[in-house]
C-alpha cells in the first residue's frame, strides 16, 4: 500500500498528555495521559525462577513485555491492583525511559489508532532543546521496530504556529509560549525556524497551576478526599479556570455575584462510594495568576511570563524582533 494514498499519523507526546490522530482531522482521535502501568509480577517471578529454567524464564520475560496499559486504563488499573507499577515515561518534556515509551507507542499505534505503522507516515513531536540522541532513538525505535515508511518530527512552538495557518493568514513568525504539563518554554519562531539561542524557560509550568489551586482548595476548607485532591484540582483547572486583565476587579464580580461565577463539582469518594461536592470561586483566575505575579506561588523566581517575553525577544536578531512583537501566541494544549 503506498503511504502517500493514506493520511499521516501525528503522535504529540506530551509530560503529562499525548494527542494522536489523523493528518487532516480537525482535532485529535485520542487524547490520553502519557502513563504506562506494568505487571510487576511477571518481573518477580523471572527473578525467582531458577537459572536453569530457562523456559520458564523466558514465558515471564515475554508476558511481562505483553501484560501492561496505557492511559486512563493504566491509572485505573494502578489504583485497583498492587501488582501493577505506575510510570511515566516522559519527565520535564525529555523521554525517560525509552522502555516505557517504545511500549507506549505500541498501544497508541495498534490499539488506540488501530492501523498499520507500514502503511503511514509518522509526524511526532518533540519539545524546545531536546538533546540530538532523542531524535536518534526516536528514529531508531520508529524505523526498526515499527518499520514506518517515512518520519518527520516535529519541534511543538513551531506546529502551534501552523495551526493557525489559513488561506487569509500565512504567518509562521510569532512568539511561542509553550506550556505543557513538566515543561514551559517561551520560543521565538521567524518562517518556521526556531531562534535556538533566545528560547526561555520559566520554572513554573501546569502541574504548579494544578497543585496552587490544590493549595488554595484545601486552605479555603473544601471537604475532598485527601487521595482525590490533586485529581479534583486538575478537573477545575481544565473545566474552569481563566486568565483576566484585572485580577481585581475579577474579585469584586465574585464577591458581587457569587451564584454566577462560583462552579461546582460533584466527585465519588473511591473508598466509601459516598458523592461529595466541592466549589470553585477565586481559584479560577487565582490558578493561572501564577504565570502574571509568580510571586503568589514562588518566592525563587518572581519573573512575571511578561517579562520574559520581552527579554526572549530581545535577545533575538534585530531583524526578526518587529513581527515577533506582531505575534505571540500559546501553544494549545492541556496544561
Amino acid at each position: 500500500m503506498d503511504p502517500t494514498s493514506r493520511p499521516a499519523v501525528v503522535i504529540d507526546n506530551g509530560t503529562g498528555y499525548t494527542k494522536m490522530g489523523f493528518a487532516g482531522n480537525v482535532e485529535p482521535c485520542f487524547i490520553t495521559p502519557t502513563a504506562v502501568a506494568v505487571n510487576e509480577s511477571f518481573s518477580d517471578q523471572t527473578r525467582a525462577t531458577a537459572k536453569g529454567n530457562w523456559l520458564a524464564q523466558h514465558s515471564a520475560g515475554v508476558m511481562a513485555d505483553l501484560d501492561f496499559l496505557i492511559g486512563e486504563e493504566a491509572l485505573a488499573r494502578s489504583r485497583s491492583s498492587s501488582t501493577y507499577s505506575l510510570s511515566y515515561p516522559i519527565r520535564n518534556g525529555q523521554v525517560d525511559n525509552w522502555d516505557t515509551m517504545e511500549k507506549f507507542w505500541q498501544q497508541c499505534i495498534f490499539n488506540y489508532l488501530r492501523c498499520d505503522p507500514e502503511d503511514h507516515y509518522f509526524l511526532l513531536t518533540e519539545s524546545p532543546l531536546t538533546p540530538p540522541e532523542t531524535r536518534e532513538y526516536t528514529g531508531e525505535i520508529m524505523f526498526e521496530t515499527f518499520n514506518v515508511p517515512g518520519l518527520y518530527i516535529a519541534v511543538q512552538p513551531v506546529l502551534a504556529l501552523a495551526a493557525g495557518y489559513t488561506t487569509t493568514k500565512c504567518e509562521m513568525t510569532g512568539v511561542v509560549v509553550d506550556v505543557g504539563d513538566g515543561a514551559t518554554h517561551i520560543v521565538p519562531v521567524a518562517d518556521g525556524y526556531v531562534i535556538g539561542n533566545s528560547i526561555s524557560s520559566i520554572p513554573l509550568t501546569g502541574k504548579d497551576v494544578t497543585q496552587f489551586i490544590q493549595q488554595l482548595m484545601k486552605e479555603r476548607g473544601e471537604h475532598i478526599p485527601p487521595e482525590e485532591s490533586f485529581d479534583v484540582a486538575r478537573r477545575a483547572k481544565e473545566m474552569y479556570c481563566y486568565t483576566c486583565s484585572d485580577i481585581v476587579k475579577e474579585f469584586n464580580k465574585h464577591d458581587r455575584e457569587p451564584s454566577k461565577y462560583i462552579k461546582r463539582l460533584t466527585g465519588i469518594k473511591p473508598k466509601t462510594g459516598a458523592p461529595y461536592t466541592c466549589d470553585i470561586g477565586y481559584e479560577r483566575f487565582l490558578g493561572p495568576e501564577i504565570f502574571f505575579h509568580p510571586e503568589i506561588y514562588n518566592n525563587d523566581f518572581t519573573t512575571p511570563l511578561q517579562d520574559v517575553i520581552d527579554k526572549c525577544i530581545q535577545s533575538s536578531p534585530i531583524d526578526t524582533r518587529r513581527a515577533l512583537y506582531k505575534v505571540c501566541t500559546s501553544k494549545p494544549c492541556f496544561l
